[in-house]
């Protein structure tokens, strides 16, 4: 059960183990909980406790008269009692029923208030605690962190993102659309060619004389029949493809895809063999991977042996990734954001990055201040595998461009904090002015250390 519980409310949970030693209790029980809810309450938590004038101390005093604890000799540990299991059980429901994936603080101290079999009331009734009020105060915080733990910038580009998954399934909404496909492939099977090319598409539209489609292009002199003459006396495809003539199987095309992901979030502005292997551990198809696969390699292994020579070089862009994560960890994200590469590059320290943001005066703590502000706490980070957001991604993908302008094998802190002035609308920019800074002094102050186009 305790895996599903936050730091903060296995701390409860340890503290009223605590205090039931201390006690020479034989049982851990609800008053236990209680003192320990009231002994690690911060936050607006604290604050209702302290509208009632609910103290530690005087709540100790209190259950001590009314209360007599079980003791127990010195060598004994107290267990948790059937009524406690129970109450954390309470605690488990009420964070699955407000959507929270964890149980947070907020539900154990609303599992004991809910509590009727015992005596916490009768306790908090002497300090003219308004329980129902409270109960609906704390309900509404556990909503409200539910929805803080959206990441701002996942939120932004959620319609983005499903608007180009609708584009593709758009092709086939209407019949004629299917109709068009369908003699498409017609043309390819009776061709030499595996991969449907604009030729096979508009010669399928053509020929549909009666279409107003048609007729529109006819009007142009582009008819069925011509576009299919002139298409006899085309000898080579190579309108069809730019740059290098390399077509990849599908299975290929998404290694590759991965391979160029990973050589960015690796820190480096060139696609190596290692990054290629890297991206066929992840794709997890094709050939080469069922040969790997059937050889019962530990792939997990096998990436960290990988990763360990390029970790050694400590490139400064997968020291400021690694930070970000740790920093996305720390808040409970299973996200990551610009605003985490931002720490990440603060927390690099000797980078041009962050040394133009210490002569700006922006401080890791300053940051964190802003930045937790913004994105708020979460529970994501127990189950779930960290990712980049489309708007952090698009960084590292600008940052990516700036190194291969300059030449350079690597992406460096300072290509990743231009990157970041050339997308405003990021999380990471949004949080610099916040703190005062603005793009225009990021990029003269990176030019003052060193020459980088942006």
């Amino acid at each position: 059960m305790f895996e599903k519980f936050t730091e903060k409310a296995i701390n409860v949970v340890c503290e009223s183990q605590n205090i039931a030693r201390e006690m020479n209790s034989t049982r851990i029980v609800s008053e236990h909980l209680l003192l320990g809810l009231v002994f690690c309450a911060k936050g607006i938590c604290l604050k209702i406790f302290q509208s009632y004038g609910v103290e530690y101390e005087i709540l100790l005093k209190k259950i001590l008269s009314v209360k007599n604890f079980d003791k127990y000799d010195k060598d004994e540990e107290p267990i948790f009692s059937d009524h406690y299991k129970d109450i954390l059980k309470n605690a488990l429901d009420l964070a699955n029923k407000s959507g929270n994936p964890t149980v947070l603080y907020e539900h154990l101290l609303l599992a004991v208030l809910k509590d009727e079999k015992s005596d916490i009331k009768k306790y908090l009734s002497e300090f003219n605690f308004d329980i129902e009020k409270a109960c609906q105060l704390l309900e509404k915080l556990v909503q409200k962190k539910t929805r803080v733990m959206v990441h701002p910038e996942v939120e932004e580009n959620r319609e983005e993102v499903q608007d180009k998954t609708r584009e593709v399934d758009m092709l086939f909404d209407s019949e004629e659309s299917k109709k068009v496909f369908e003699r498409a492939v017609s043309k390819l099977s009776a061709s030499n060619y595996e991969i449907l090319g604009t030729e096979q598409i508009v010669a399928s539209i053509l020929e549909d004389k009666n279409s107003e489609l048609s007729k529109i292009l006819a009007q142009y002199g582009i008819t069925d029949d011509v576009f299919n003459d002139r298409l006899k006396h085309i000898q080579s495809r190579q309108s069809e493809y730019e740059g290098r003539q390399i077509i990849f199987t599908p299975n290929a095309f998404l290694t590759m895809n991965l391979a160029l992901q990973t050589a960015k979030e690796l820190g480096s502005s060139v696609v190596l063999p290692e990054h290629i292997v890297l991206g066929l551990l992840k794709a997890k198809k094709g050939i080469a991977y069922d040969i790997i696969g059937s050889m019962k390699i530990p792939e997990v292994d096998l990436a960290h042996s990988i990763i360990k020579p390029i970790e050694k070089q400590m490139p400064e862009t997968l020291t400021i990734l690694r930070l970000a994560k740790e920093e996305a960890r720390r808040l409970g994200k299973s996200v990551v954001g610009t605003e985490m590469f931002l720490l990440g590059i603060i927390g690099e320290a000797t980078g041009v990055g962050a040394r133009v943001l210490e002569s700006l005066e922006i401080t890791k703590k300053d940051a964190r201040i802003v930045i937790e502000k913004m994105i708020g706490f979460g529970n994501e980070y127990f189950d779930k595998e960290i990712v980049f957001t489309e708007r952090a991604k698009k960084v590292l993908e600008l940052a990516w461009e700036l190194a291969k302008k300059e030449k350079k094998n690597k992406i460096e802190s300072a290509h990743m904090l231009l990157a970041i002035t050339l997308v405003p609308e990021c999380s990471a920019m949004k949080a610099l002015e916040t703190l005062g800074v603005d793009a225009m002094e990021i990029r003269e102050g990176v030019k003052k250390y060193q020459q980088c186009p942006i």
